[in-house]
C-alpha cells in the first residue's frame, strides 16, 4: 500500500496504519486494535467506513448477494465496534459509523441489499448511542449523499442469476449504475473537513451540540424530507384505523 502524498511531510510522525479487512472475524481485529492502542496508548475514534455498493435486483441476488452486502456493512462494523468499544469507553470517545442516504431513499431498483444494510445500520447506531451514553461514548451516524468516493461504483451489477422476467429492468438499471461514477455532487474532502470539525468541536461546529445524525449532501437532505414528510402523511391518514387494534 503506497503512502498518500502528503504536502508537510513532518505530519507522517503522527501516521501509523494498520492493514485489516473488516469480515476477519472478532478475534483477528481484536489482535489488530490491540496493536493500534499500543502505539499511543489509547484510542479516542472509531470511524466505521467500511462499506460495499453492491447493486442488483433482490430477486435475483436472493440471500447471496445480501449476505455479502451485510457481511461488510453490518457485521463487519458490529464486530469492529465491539472489539473497540473498551479503549473507548476508557477515553470516552467516540463512534461514527457512516450510514447512506440510501437508508431514506430506498424506493430505487437495484439497490435493496444496499439500503437494507445501511438501514441496519441506522438502527443499531441509534440504539448504541442510547447504550454507550452512560460511558461518555457519544455515537454519530452519517447519512451522505452521493459523493465521488474512489470505487463505490466499481462492482459491475449482479447478473450471476438472471430471471428472463427482469431483462429489461435489469438492463437499464445497469446502465444507469454504470453512468453515474464522476457525476456526483459531494466532494468527500469537505464531507471529511466537517466530520473532523464535529469530533473535535470547532470550526464549524464549535457551541454546536453532538449531532447523532448527521446527514451530508444536499441530495440526501432532500431525500430525508421527503421521505419523513411522506411517512407523516401517511401516519395521518391511518392513524385513526391504527389506533383502533388496542384491547
Amino acid at each position: 500500500m503506497d503512502t498518500p502524498e502528503v504536502t508537510d511531510p513532518s505530519l507522517l510522525d503522527n501516521l501509523r496504519r494498520i492493514e485489516l479487512d473488516v469480515t476477519e472475524g472478532e478475534d483477528a481485529l481484536r489482535a489488530k486494535v490491540e496493536a493500534a492502542a499500543s502505539i499511543w496508548g489509547r484510542i479516542d475514534v472509531l470511524v466505521n467506513n467500511a462499506g460495499q455498493g453492491l447493486v442488483g435486483l433482490s430477486e435475483e441476488g436472493g440471500s447471496t448477494l445480501f449476505r455479502r452486502t451485510f457481511d461488510v456493512n453490518v457485521f463487519g462494523l458490529v464486530d469492529m465496534t465491539t472489539v473497540t468499544l473498551p479503549y473507548l469507553r476508557a477515553s470516552k470517545g467516540c463512534v461514527v459509523n457512516i450510514g447512506s442516504r440510501s437508508a431514506w431513499k430506498t424506493e430505487i431498483v437495484g439497490v435493496g441489499p444496499y439500503s437494507a444494510s445501511k438501514a441496519a445500520v441506522h438502527a443499531l447506531s441509534e440504539t448504541l448511542a442510547v447504550e454507550l451514553a452512560p460511558f461518555g461514548v457519544r455515537v454519530m451516524l452519517v447519512a451522505p449523499g452521493a459523493f465521488r468516493t474512489e470505487g463505490i461504483h466499481a462492482k459491475p451489477f449482479y447478473e450471476d442469476r438472471p430471471l428472463a422476467e427482469y431483462d429489461e429492468t435489469r438492463k437499464a438499471t445497469a446502465k444507469r449504475f454504470a453512468s453515474i461514477s464522476g457525476t456526483q455532487r459531494g466532494d468527500p474532502a469537505k464531507a471529511m473537513e466537517v466530520l473532523v470539525d464535529i469530533i473535535r468541536q470547532e470550526g464549524v461546529a464549535k457551541d454546536k451540540p453532538w449531532p447523532r445524525h448527521l446527514i451530508l449532501g444536499e441530495d440526501a437532505i432532500n431525500d430525508v424530507r421527503a421521505k419523513s414528510t411522506s411517512i407523516i402523511k401517511e401516519l395521518e391518514e391511518w392513524e385513526v384505523i391504527g389506533k383502533a387494534v388496542s384491547f
